[in-house]
Order: structure tokens, then C-alpha cells, then sequence
């Protein structure tokens, strides 16, 4: 493992990830000094305090400074590197991602976004008409718009279901998916950690139940890799999509797609690829010319990843959140969307105020107290998603607080 100094100029070699064990319940207030090292190697706007690093979690300047060396290399190189090393290169890095959320290199590839991730699998599905797909309302937009242009195309029928906010049971949230599940039900999809709440659903427990039912399960990760232990073995999913350029922190324009072996010879590409044998995942990966820079920084960031420490890095994503969530919680007028046990969440969550419309809220907290967020208006889910990074401080976390309560006084 490379020491934090060797990827940061800013970080001493005493705060070497390696050398640290972290116990279970550690005060991270005890490692202030750690994190506020961490936040110098942000580029942070001083315009406003940043509580929306979900859609894009910006990347640290130690990748940010690789990212810009491959560029240079490979504009240097030209169509030399681009015919020669850049598919071993992209291939090495893929396997590096395989290690990190621990499933086979021969099951995964690198794509663009979470969203090319899944719509390759809804679109590439072997349907039939009066086929079924399940999956909720509060599923990311692009995955359910696809799903009913599948439907259109094939004929398919597609089951929609509502998760609470607040669910009382793991088996609550799998009952309402087996509820909807018929002989004629062929793949559901499910958030891993929901987008808009950040509620984090029991997805091992859902692929059982679906698997008895002889239904294959595909995952929506797009917010968890680099922010939870991902580790797909594990789930034991069917298939799994993600975003790396959110909290793995990428430069813009990095995802992965997982697809269980067994199941790679039966999805249809999108676009045609040299490879033409059936179970070779990459042959699901054809894009054309596209910024293989990219695909390098991959490495890099998880690299930065990996002197954090995965396991530390979660621990702090949830402190933060529940730090200001739980301090909100029992404000008059306040709503917090996101489930009170602390397994049900990590560093994602959702606020509303009674009486204030989501949109209005954000652009309250953004003109009168320099605090960016993003406005959440549909499904059962009123509010604003609370998206604090590494680099956040408590101080402005504070800071949000008090906005929240003062906005809620005035209701």
C-alpha cells in the first residue's frame, strides 16, 4: 500500500493508513487533524458550503494531478498508445476495480456512468413479451425510463413498487418486492443505497428471496462504491452498476458494470465489438474512440481510496451524517427522510422542513446561508439530499444546522 504522503504532498507519512487500527466505535474527533489534512487536498469554491457532492464527488488534487499526466501522455503518444497499450491498460485497471468491490476480473468492465451500466443490462435482457420487471419509485430516472421503453419495444410489464422511509424490518422492504413477483417475472432491480434518501436496502436478502423464486436481481450501486463496503460476492447479485466518478472521486466519466458470469452470454451489446465470443464481458463494452485518460485515473483514485482505508472512510461518511441528522431529528416542522438505525444509512440523507417546498428550501439554504444542496420533490420523499464529503467539517455542519432550524422557526 502506498503511504497517503506519496500520493499527497500535503499528508505526512505519520498518517499512513496502514499504520492506523481502527477500532469498532473509534472517536473520529480524535482524528481531526487527520481529516483536516485530507480537506488541503480539495480545490474547495469559498462561495458556499458544499453539501451536494452526490451528483459528482469532486476528486482530490493528488488525481486530479494524475488525471492531468495522462492526458498529457496520452495526447504525447497519440494513436501509438491508442493502438497499442490502451486495452491491456484498460483491462489492468478493470481488474483492479474487480479486487476492490471482490468479484471475478472476467465479470466486470469499466463504463461511463452508472446508468450506461444498467441500461446495458435492461436493454440488452433477452425479453418477452408479457415478460415482468419490478422495481420502485424511488429508483433513479434514467433505469425507469428505460425499463418502459423496454416495455414498449417488447411488450414487457413493469411492477412498481413504493419503499418507506422508514421501514420497519428488513423483511418489510423483501415482502414488497416478493409481493409483486409471479412465474412470469424475469429481473428486478433494486437500489443498493436509494439516491434520494440514502437508505441502504438489504440487497443480500432480496437476491435470496428473488433466487428462490427463480428471478435474477440487478443492483443499482451508483452511491456506494468508494462509499460502503461494496463486496459483490457478498450479495450475491446478478448484476451490479455503479458511478466511480461519485465517491470513488474520479475525474468525471467512470462507472463499472458487473455481470455474473453465467449470465454474460445472454445480454445483447449495444454496440457491436470485435470480440465475438459470448462470454467475454468486454464485448459489452464497446464505446468507440473515448478519453482513456479516464480509465487511468481509475487506478489513481483507488489508490487514494485505498491509503484512507475503506473501512475508515465509511465510518467517517456516516459520522458526518449523523451528526447533523441526529441533532434535526426531533426539531419541530423538521423531517428527516432517511431511516433513524445507523446500518440503514451512511453518509447520504434527506431533510424537509413542514410547509416549505423542497425547491424553495434549496434555494433558500443556497441565497441566505451559502449552503449548496439539491432539491428532492417526488415519491414519498419531500425535501433536500444532504451529501457532506470527507472534507466537510463539523463547523459546517454546523452551520447547516442552524440554518435548518431557523428556516423551521419561521413556518
Amino acid at each position: 500500500m502506498v503511504g497517503l504522503a506519496a500520493v499527497s504532498p500535503f499528508l505526512p507519512m505519520t498518517l499512513k493508513a496502514n499504520t492506523i487500527n481502527v477500532p469498532e466505535g473509534y472517536d473520529y474527533h480524535f482524528e481531526d487533524d487527520f481529516w483536516k489534512r485530507i480537506r488541503k487536498d480539495y480545490a474547495l469554491k469559498p462561495e458556499y458550503v458544499n453539501l451536494e457532492n452526490g451528483y459528482y464527488n469532486i476528486a482530490p488534487q493528488p488525481t486530479i494531478n494524475k488525471f492531468v499526466e495522462h492526458v498529457k501522455m496520452v495526447n504525447y503518444q497519440g494513436s501509438h498508445y491508442m493502438r497499442t497499450v490502451q486495452w491491456d491498460n484498460k483491462k489492468r485497471v478493470a481488474d483492479k476495480l474487480a479486487r476492490l468491490v471482490n468479484c471475478g476480473n472476467d465479470e466486470l468492465v469499466i463504463t461511463r456512468n452508472t446508468t450506461e451500466s444498467l441500461d446495458l443490462i435492461i436493454g440488452g435482457f433477452p425479453w418477452k413479451a408479457g415478460d415482468e420487471a419490478v422495481f420502485a419509485k424511488q429508483d433513479y430516472g434514467s433505469m425507469r425510463d428505460h425499463f418502459e421503453l423496454v416495455a414498449k419495444r417488447y411488450g414487457i410489464v413493469n411492477k412498481i413498487i413504493s419503499v418507506p422511509n422508514h421501514p420497519a424490518s428488513d423483511e418489510e422492504i423483501v415482502a414488497l418486492y416478493e409481493s409483486q413477483i409471479t412465474p412470469k417475472t424475469r429481473l428486478i432491480m433494486v437500489c443498493h443505497m436509494i439516491n434520494i434518501t440514502g437508505q441502504i436496502l438489504p440487497v443480500r436478502k432480496i437476491c435470496d428471496m428473488a433466487h428462490s423464486h427463480g428471478v435474477e436481481v440487478m443492483v443499482d450501486g451508483a452511491h456506494c462504491v468508494g462509499h460502503i463496503n461494496v463486496d459483490i460476492k457478498e450479495l450475491d447479485c446478478d448484476y451490479y452498476g455503479s458511478s466511480l466518478h461519485k465517491w470513488l472521486s474520479t475525474p468525471l466519466g467512470a462507472g463499472l458494470l458487473y455481470v455474473s458470469r453465467d449470465h454474460i452470454p445472454k445480454i445483447w451489446p449495444l454496440l457491436a465489438d470485435f470480440i465475438d465470443d459470448p462470454n467475454d464481458v468486454r464485448r459489452l463494452n464497446h464505446t468507440g474512440t473515448h478519453p482513456v485518460h479516464t480509465d487511468l485515473a481509475i487506478e489513481d483514485a483507488i489508490d487514494y481510496l485505498e491509503v484512507i482505508g475503506m473501512e475508515r472512510k465509511e465510518k467517517r461518511m456516516r459520522q458526518l451524517q449523523r451528526y447533523w441528522s441526529n441533532q434535526l431529528r426531533t426539531t419541530p416542522k423538521v423531517v428527516i427522510n432517511t431511516p433513524l438505525e445507523p446500518h440503514r444509512s451512511c453518509g447520504i440523507a434527506n431533510v424537509g422542513i413542514e410547509g416549505i417546498k423542497p425547491a424553495h428550501l434549496a434555494k433558500t439554504l443556497l441565497d441566505e446561508f451559502k449552503i449548496f444542496t439539491v432539491a428532492i420533490d417526488y415519491a414519498n420523499v419531500q425535501g433536500c439530499r444532504i451529501t457532506p464529503n470527507v472534507y466537510t467539517t463539523f463547523d459546517e455542519l454546523d452551520q447547516f444546522v442552524k440554518a435548518i432550524k431557523t428556516l423551521a422557526e419561521r413556518v
